[in-house]
């Protein structure tokens, strides 16, 4: 099988445009497929389910690696996957066997027909197109069925490249300076294919095992665990400045505030780093059209040691001078994705309220610095507790923490956290592979805050965020408002494989597997149904392409016997007239209804998943929208919103890119400013009548 894969891949010619170089075969390396093999053997003897590594394990492998490079049926021909028949039932083997010949040869054809697609759209840029024609282009495929031939491709692809003329035809760019756009944009993407290497293919088919298995047992190669690490500890080492690809040069997007780059004062938005030297006196190597991932992690190194950077200023021609610079690289600390707070005010006819707001997107600890015995480790809890401190001493009225969006985390910083709010007590459940449950409780006694409290979560809200609402929910120490969260209800560990069998090099990655199951603290899991919000938001996602209840080997939803605890209050006597409140208030707000009008006709548009390539059509539908956002904007009294430019962001100068993002970052928050009026109202009706909150019950 595996001689008939190469045949089916060398048989291809490679079709290549202008001086663009075909991307490489790739093979695999030994130690991948012996990583493949360890984790074959740690998954089989320790995860959750123990799924047997058989035939049947092996379908679920090819289909997730399938909708791992070609989720929209864009590249392959259904003839492919006719002649790949057979490898559905050799990826165990292949597995077992430590020869990854097939899972590559799968990928290289892969890459082969992107390579040819990609070729052929930059071909259409030769010719041009009608837009008078009554078609249409379908945006989303991945239900569609894989294209029956050549020809039925190609159709496909002359409608996407089509739609991309249009979009930036509708924004105003004369036909050279589309085909230029659009065909630097497919240069682009065939020489990120050339730059793939033979880990990444390793990653993607290790990730497509994995989730065969469960959605949430995942492999991480070196560099994508040092990636999980950093995002943990929320600190790495280097200068301080975020970068980007943009037309295969490194550019500076920005700079941290306090870090050597910004301090030195050498650095701007906009530079480009073309060379890398390690050492004061080590000579500079070249970066340029180098991967982004290769040249940060060239940069990043080790505390106090010097980094050179040939740059490129942003002011200068690709042929203007350069300077040499030295940087000295320091711990950075990613304070954009800690915990941040916020005021808002809240009119109540002469009342006026203030609703502090927390806003946490991950639940972060440094593991490391923890098990060193740091005291100051950083840790999402102990953030929390001193923006708390603060609004203690701002006479906040009531704490939203804002919870959209975060995936989750460290388990015990869940734990912690729910320990702000209540004085001891359980706060999870965890059912192992035996069967055998554990109680993980909050042992600290005292709150940071006793005030009135709500938590606002999404469909992106998962795992330690399900987690913590729950645990407030039960409780009934204060409202979860929002959408019904994730549904992930597992708890997985990370094994380093090198650890396990004492590699002294590190070459076979991690581990990250589900071990145990969540349960809340009164029985019921969130697995597959997620967190419940007492007051619901409308939601913008489509639930049955987000969350758990998407993948079709989730867990279930199980229950089990409730722990013991004491309810601190009870707010189902509040909540009707909360609600009541709230829907009045809608009812005449304008910028939730046009919220309303919004997710309506998005859902309209998901059903059809249809865009015209009629320029007259197009035309008509962008004035409306036009209209409707000059309408909305004239009644708010705000500026205009953005239209789309149909560029991609490394397609746009940095400085407009910036605008865009900050423009977005503060348009107004319907739903949390929504949230806040909720807030305010249970603070009004509490004071009225405490009880209302009050009512011990015993578990």
């Amino acid at each position: 099988m595996k001689n008939k894969l190469r045949w089916i891949v060398l048989a291809f010619a490679f079709l290549t445009l202008n001086t663009t170089l075909a991307a490489p075969e790739l093979a695999p390396l030994p130690q991948q497929s012996q990583a493949a093999l360890l984790s074959a053997e740690v998954l089989g003897m320790h995860h959750y389910k123990r799924i047997p590594l058989d035939d049947a394990a092996s379908a679920k492998i090819f289909d997730n690696y399938l909708k791992t490079l070609d989720g929209e049926k864009q590249f392959l021909l259904q003839t492919d996957l006719d002649r790949l028949a057979d490898a559905r039932s050799k990826l165990d083997d292949a597995i077992l066997k430590q020869d990854l010949g097939i899972p590559f040869a799968i990928y290289n054809l892969y890459q082969q027909r992107v390579t040819e697609r990609i070729t052929y759209a930059r071909s259409l840029l030769l010719k041009g197109f009608n837009f008078d024609e009554k078609e249409s282009y379908q945006y989303t495929r991945k239900n569609a069925a894989w294209p029956k031939s050549t020809d039925e491709l190609n159709d496909l692809w002359r409608r996407r490249v089509k739609n991309d003329w249009l979009r930036l035809k509708l924004a105003g760019k004369d036909n050279k300076g589309i085909a230029e756009t659009l065909n630097k944009r497919y240069e682009n993407s065939l020489n990120s294919l050339a730059k793939v290497k033979s880990e990444d293919v390793f990653q993607y088919f290790m990730t497509a095992y994995a989730m065969a298995i469960d959605p949430h047992t995942d492999y991480f190669g070196m560099r994508a665990a040092d990636d999980f690490d950093i995002s943990m500890r929320l600190s790495l080492v280097g200068i301080g400045a975020v970068l980007q690809d943009k037309d295969e040069y490194t550019t500076i997007r920005e700079l941290v505030a306090g870090g050597p780059a910004a301090l030195s004062g050498k650095l701007k938005v906009g530079d480009r780093i073309v060379g890398v030297g390690q050492g004061e006196n080590a000579p500079v190597t070249e970066v340029l059209g180098q991967r982004l991932d290769d040249t940060v992690a060239l940069i990043r190194g080790t505390e106090d040691t010097t980094v050179r950077l040939d740059i490129l200023p942003a002011e200068v021609s690709l042929d203007g001078k350069h300077k040499l610079i030295s940087l000295v690289r320091k711990k950075i600390s990613l304070d954009k994705q800690a915990a941040k707070k916020s005021i808002i005010e809240v009119k109540d006819g002469s009342t006026t309220r203030h609703i502090g707001v927390i806003t946490l997107p991950g639940f972060y600890q440094d593991f490391a610095a923890r098990m060193k015995g740091d005291k100051d480790f950083k840790s999402a809890t102990r953030d929390v507790s001193h923006l708390l401190a603060e609004f203690k001493k701002d006479n906040i009225d009531s704490v939203l923490i804002d919870l959209r969006n975060n995936g989750g985390g460290s388990l015990d910083e869940a734990i912690d956290l729910t320990g702000l709010f209540i004085d001891k007590g359980p706060v999870v459940q965890e059912r192992d592979s035996k069967g055998q449950v554990t109680i993980a409780n909050d042992t600290h006694a005292g709150v940071a805050w006793s005030g009135p409290l709500g938590i606002l979560i999404n469909r992106g809200s998962a795992s330690a965020s399900e987690i913590f609402a729950a645990a407030i929910q039960d409780y009934g120490r204060g409202i979860v408002i929002g959408e019904t969260s994730f549904g992930k209800g597992t708890v997985q560990s990370v094994v380093n494989l090198d650890q396990l069998v004492k590699s002294n090099k590190p070459k076979y990655g991690e581990l990250k597997m589900t071990v145990a199951q969540f349960f809340r603290i009164n029985g019921g899991t969130t697995q597959l149904r997620g967190v419940t919000p007492d007051i619901r938001l409308p939601t913008m996602m489509d639930e049955e392409d987000f969350g758990e209840s998407s993948y079709d080997n989730a867990l279930p939803w199980t229950q089990i016997k409730a722990a013991s605890y004491t309810r601190t209050g009870d707010l189902t006597g509040i909540l009707p007239k909360l609600l009541v409140k709230h829907q009045l208030r809608v009812a005449v707000d304008k910028d939730f209804r046009y919220l309303q009008e919004d997710i309506a006709e998005l859902n309209i548009r998901r059903q059809e998943n249809q865009i015209s390539l009629n320029e007259t059509d197009r035309r008509r539908e962008r004035e409306s929208q036009e209209a409707k956002i000059k309408s909305r904007e004239k009644d708010r009294g705000a500026a205009p919103s953005l239209q789309d430019d149909g560029l991609q962001p490394n397609e746009r100068n940095i400085d407009a890119d910036l605008a865009i993002e900050k423009a977005r970052k503060n348009a107004k928050d319907v739903l949390l400013d929504e949230t806040a009026n909720i807030l305010s109202d249970e603070v009004a009706l509490l004071k009225n009548n405490a009880r209302l909150a009050v009512l011990p019950i015993q578990h």
